[in-house]
């Protein structure tokens, strides 16, 4: 089914040639964007809350919004980045991001990974696939429909499993298998590791502390319900909007089986431009996943530069072309289209319809 392993790594080999000088991230920019990320983010969410006008809240609420999931795609580029590459990172944007919206890096790091492992990709132990080319449009709607509770989650999971588990060790490890990961496998477990980080065990209690502080607050009136409740509705819409883009990163044809590597890039997705809303609804570099599975190294801010050196510079015959969408809502009509059907007769229908556009 798949190429031999020598072709296989052919793309690979090219690509990793066309961007070696593009593989070092910058600091500057990481800690730019972070900073103007966190500074619309909580200004935004806090105009929402205290505004009277409707079009400032509404212009205030759309612009904390799309900033809240920003910073909240950045975990994704924390669970590549190594320590020494951006010193201080991690510890900034669980202090700006990851707390405050009790979603620390934990809950990401040693977990991607595993996505983007060569024999686990698509199959029951990728925490982040599933067979959703072959759901019914309803259960594509349903798995949409349920990320509009993760506040709910996030508030259980900080506010109530958390404290519990330290005192309670069954707790603990239900804590520490299921519920210490971001994934859209529900079967995935998560190695219940006694020797936990120093560093995550920090994170947890942060979110703890945080979601009992607020709420401290909210009851004695410091903090006005409407501010939470802002929260919890721009954090709600945010978690929504990135399980539509999850549905535009893959194609999704695999249901279970181990595939060669260019099945892996062939079921990933690029949004490239002259689309301009993918900086909105694919930020932080996402709208390149395919790219990001064939080079995981690659900074996100480099991600554009790379794509369009390998466009300009890769044969017009190499699987590199085949893995473009024009848009968010021309890959979920794709999606819903095929969805229930055949996941070999998916992949020959999508290829054909490559190739006639």
């Amino acid at each position: 089914m798949g190429q031999p392993q020598k072709d296989e790594g052919g793309l690979v080999r090219q690509a990793h040639g066309l961007t070696a000088d593009l593989t070092a991230p910058d600091r500057r920019i990481y800690w730019l964007d972070l900073a103007l990320t966190a500074t619309a983010a909580w200004g935004g969410l806090w105009i929402a809350a205290t505004a009277g006008h409707p079009g400032i809240v509404l212009a205030a609420g759309l612009v904390g919004l799309l900033a809240i999931y920003r910073g909240l795609s950045f975990i994704h580029e924390i669970s590549h980045l190594r320590p020494k590459d951006v010193p201080g990172f991690r510890l900034g944007w669980n202090l700006l991001v990851g707390v405050p919206l009790m979603t620390p890096s934990m809950m990401y790091e040693g977990v991607h990974n595993l996505h983007h492992a060569k024999h686990r990709f698509g199959t029951a132990k990728d925490p982040e696939y599933l067979p959703l080319g072959r759901y019914s449009p309803f259960k594509l709607g349903l798995f949409t429909a349920i990320s509009l509770l993760a506040p709910l989650g996030v508030i259980l999971r900080s506010g109530v499993l958390v404290p519990l588990s330290f005192v309670i060790p069954p707790v603990r490890r239900f804590v520490r298998t299921k519920l210490s990961a971001l994934v859209i496998n529900p079967d995935f477990v998560r190695e219940d590791n006694d020797r936990t980080r120093p560093d995550w065990l920090a994170q947890e209690i942060g979110c703890w502390l945080w979601c009992w502080g607020v709420a401290a607050a909210t009851v004695a009136g410091f903090v006005p319900v409407r501010v939470v409740a802002t929260w919890f509705v721009l954090f709600s819409l945010a978690t929504f909007v990135n399980q539509l883009r999850t549905l535009a990163a893959h194609y999704w044809h695999n249901d279970g089986e181990m595939m060669s590597f260019e099945e892996q890039f062939l079921d990933s997705v690029n949004v490239p431009p002259p689309a301009l809303l993918p900086f909105l609804w694919a930020p932080v570099g996402l709208r390149y996943h395919a790219l990001h599975h064939l080079l995981p190294r690659l900074p996100y801010h480099n991600l554009g530069k790379a794509h369009a050196r390998l466009s300009a510079r890769l044969a017009a015959t190499s699987p590199y072309h085949r893995v473009e969408e024009k848009g968010l809502f021309v890959a979920l009509a794709k999606l819903f289209a095929r969805a229930g059907g055949a996941p070999v007769l998916a992949v020959e229908a999508d290829t054909v319809e490559r190739k006639s556009a």
